[in-house]
């Protein structure tokens, strides 16, 4: 018998995007604009960096295994009890306590092609048998992952807003979809962009359906600037989460995450701040690729994906952006090898990114 298993040796892992460290050593560019992995370039709220400062004291001690106060305060803030919300080392975490919790061997997980890697990479090292049906017009195609729903069916995940498309399905469109997906399926909506598009009318924020098969997860990476100490959140019917609270590692999140989300949620003004600034770069993004003819699909979140002829002019465009000091994501990993994700930046990082842009293009 091997030691490691097929489907282990199988694996392609997640490879995070370049980081800030690795260009320098490559191209040493005078300066080095970061627009890959959807960060908030703001950094943390100022409340969430004083309250981790403060928590440093106490980091001989393990952290509460319930994280009773954050979650307490996100089922405030949600107008949900805390026995409806878990905690973890970012919604992917808890991604990660999900499947481990519900899936058996013989069971299937279905998802859309051209969505986040990591549910891939969870699910196949388990070994499950992953079933992903084609993108349509760049969104996810709930009429065709609703088809493909079959016996052995256990866990649907949907990214809303998607990422790497920064496109959502509608409300009509998931209402139609809730109908037709059995009791016993589980499905995951994945709403790490929420707060990007929180209001708007179209979008089906999955908190106000309560449904039993469902289980929200959110996360304090992207808006909240917080993606470094990983930290996340979920809603679901209390029974799931109880068996997810059996399942997840006991000490998870840090002190240091839990005080920091909670300090994060008493920050509005940092949080409006910055949905601004996403904005009015998301805009400026628009701006560039109509004037240099470049196709590009309309983002709810804060990033926007291009689409060129080819992978190889992806490649070339991604080198020659490299080698200027900016950093943009090839969508290959994604399953759209002729893309590129482009995440917003504070105003002057804007402003360098159009420069360069338009000088390599």
């Amino acid at each position: 018998m091997p030691l490691v298993p097929q489907h282990i040796k199988d694996l392609i892992p997640y490879k995070a995007g370049k980081s800030i460290e690795e260009l320098h050593k490559e191209y040493n560019p005078q300066r080095i604009v970061k627009l890959a992995s959807n960060e908030n370039p703001m950094g943390p709220s100022p409340k969430a960096l004083e309250a981790m400062h403060n928590s440093l004291n106490f980091l001989n001690r393990y952290p509460n295994p319930s994280s009773i106060d954050l979650r307490e305060a996100l089922a405030k803030r949600f107008d949900v009890k805390i026995e409806n919300v878990i905690t973890g080392h970012g919604s992917e975490g808890i991604m990660s306590v999900i499947m481990r919790t519900f899936l058996l061997d013989d069971e299937e997980a279905l998802t859309s092609e051209g969505t986040f890697i990591g549910f891939r990479v969870l699910a196949q090292s388990r070994g499950i048998n992953l079933k992903m049906v084609p993108l349509k017009n760049y969104r996810i195609d709930l009429i065709a992952i609703a088809e493909n729903i079959t016996a052995k069916t256990k866990i649907i995940y949907l990214a809303n807003p998607n990422n790497p498309t920064g496109t959502i399905f509608t409300v009509k469109e998931f209402l139609e979809f809730k109908e037709k997906v059995p009791a016993n399926v589980l499905v995951i909506l994945d709403e790490a962009y929420f707060e990007f598009c929180s209001g708007d009318p179209v979008y089906p924020d999955s908190m106000k359906y309560r449904l039993d098969n469902v289980i929200t997860l959110r996360t304090y990476s992207k808006a909240y600037g917080l993606a470094g100490i990983r930290i996340g959140y979920g809603f679901a019917h209390h029974e799931l989460i109880n068996n997810l609270m059996k399942v997840k590692l006991p000490f998870e999140p840090s002190i240091t995450a839990q005080v920091a989300g909670l300090a994060a949620m008493k920050d509005q003004e940092f949080l409006d701040t910055y949905l601004r600034i996403n904005r009015e770069g998301i805009q400026i993004l628009y701006k560039l690729f109509e004037e240099t003819g470049i196709k590009y699909i309309e983002s709810y979140a804060n990033f926007v994906t291009i689409i060129l002829d080819s992978e190889e002019r992806v490649n070339k465009l991604n080198n020659d952006l490299l080698k200027q000091g900016v950093i943009v994501r090839p969508l290959k990993a994604f399953g759209i090898s002729n893309a590129i994700r482009i995440n917003t930046g504070l105003p002057d990082e804007m402003d360098y990114f159009v420069k360069v842009f338009k000088k390599v293009f």
